[in-house]
């Protein structure tokens, strides 16, 4: 047990409470911060502070008021660099500034991965428009344009070629609106199947969790809408994968904690499309991983921020899946067939984060789903079967017809 020790967990909105219910049952003191005040996970930590996660100053104060021991987010990466400053600063287990500003900053990403001769696309880094425009011209086939420093495919875009300049200028503008200091990045457009993988790193060793097949909407935002574990990938390119995924890890210098790594598996061999120095978000490291694995990776990124060893063996053996509901655009007036859905074997989470009421107005980023279906199953085409027949069963009305 790691009892009467403290913990800050920077967030406690949907996304951080289970991070924060965990380290309870584990019998801590938990320290929450989020600049609203009425986030869901405030109510349930032993102190709430309505602070900015990204105001550094201001959290390392409260962090050495407290005296905590420890310090961790889940799920978000900005807040990574003030999860850095204060294990700096309290001598804390954790990753370093460098490593926290290139793991939360796509250009400097790719730097680093680029000199140690990890693979990742082809790609050019803009601040102004001219510089943008000049950019575009490397391309005589697809690429992407998004912000240099956001996540949730917030401000990601897809050109089908640098042909059509009304649609090359909105897309500036559109991920230019995203981008926290201006900076964007352009990239090839990668072909393949899309995973992520979820690792643990202890004292400069990296384990592999779990490598999740990912959906997306596709061209032109790639808004992930569902995962699901065991990857069904050739065990081949399943080696790939981890082997340029420990080489990431390595890269960016991260010696205690999880990552979270996306790829895009070419006909080059697996490429980088990100890696994050944190928890992976969607649900996937707080209910896959372990409905799939029977590792707890919230539990152990608490140990390890607290500076014990966490327990990373694998001794389940099942299929998880999530899928998002694909729905139309309109205001919402009814939702039904949940309760019915529930009764499915297998389904282990309903969930809504939009209700009767909300304007959709179609799926531009994670922000624009409106609700989620888990499922546990022998395998992960079971586990996916189940997430689609209990879609199936619920029927979303808005006032311009059916969605489901």
């Amino acid at each position: 047990m790691v009892v009467n020790k403290k913990i800050m967990i920077l967030g406690a909105s949907i996304l951080q409470l289970p991070a924060i219910l965990k380290a309870k049952e584990l019998g801590l003191e938990v320290i929450a911060v989020d600049m609203d005040k009425d986030a869901i996970g405030s109510k349930y930590a032993d102190v709430s502070l309505t602070i900015s996660t990204i105001d550094i100053e201001e959290v390392i104060h409260a962090a050495k008021f407290y005296k905590i021991d420890g310090i961790m987010t889940l799920a978000s990466d900005l807040p990574m660099r003030t999860v850095a400053a204060v294990s700096e600063e309290l001598n804390l287990v954790g990753i370093n500034k460098e490593t926290a500003t290139g793991v939360t900053n796509k250009v400097l990403m790719r730097e680093k991965l680029n000199l140690s001769g990890v693979p990742i696309p082809r790609y050019f880094e803009v601040f102004t428009n001219s510089d943008y425009q000049e950019a575009v011209q490397e391309f005589n086939s697809s690429f992407i344009v998004k912000p240099a420093d956001n996540s949730g495919s917030r401000g990601v875009i897809f050109l089908e070629d640098n042909s059509n300049m009304q649609q090359v200028n909105d897309a500036y503008d559109y991920s230019k609106k995203y981008s926290h200091n201006g900076q964007i990045i352009l990239e090839e457009y990668m072909q393949g199947p899309e995973v992520s993988v979820e690792t643990l790193s202890v004292e400069g060793k990296t384990y592999i969790i779990a490598i999740t097949d990912k959906v997306t909407t596709g061209a032109p935002n790639f808004v992930e809408m569902g995962h699901s574990i065991p990857s069904k990938l050739p065990i081949k390119t399943k080696a790939n994968i981890e082997k340029v995924v420990i080489s990431a890890v390595k890269a960016m210098g991260i010696n205690n904690g999880p990552t979270h790594t996306e790829l895009i598996i070419t006909q080059d061999g697996p490429k980088i499309v990100e890696i994050g120095a944190r928890l992976g978000g969607d649900n996937i490291t707080s209910h896959l991983v372990p409905l799939a694995t029977g590792v707890d990776m919230i539990e152990a990124c608490i140990k390890i921020a607290l500076g014990f060893i966490p327990n990373v063996v694998k001794d389940l053996h099942m299929g998880s899946a999530i899928r998002y509901f694909d729905t139309s655009e309109g205001i919402i007036t009814r939702i039904i067939g949940e309760q019915d859905a529930k009764k499915i074997p297998g389904v282990k989470e309903i969930h809504f984060t939009k209700n009767v009421g909300f304007q959709i107005e179609g799926i531009k980023n994670s922000i624009d789903r409106i609700g989620f279906i888990i499922a546990q199953g022998n395998s992960a085409d079971e586990a996916v079967k189940i997430c689609q027949k209990a879609l199936d069963r619920i029927k979303i009305i808005t006032n311009k017809g059916l969605s489901s």
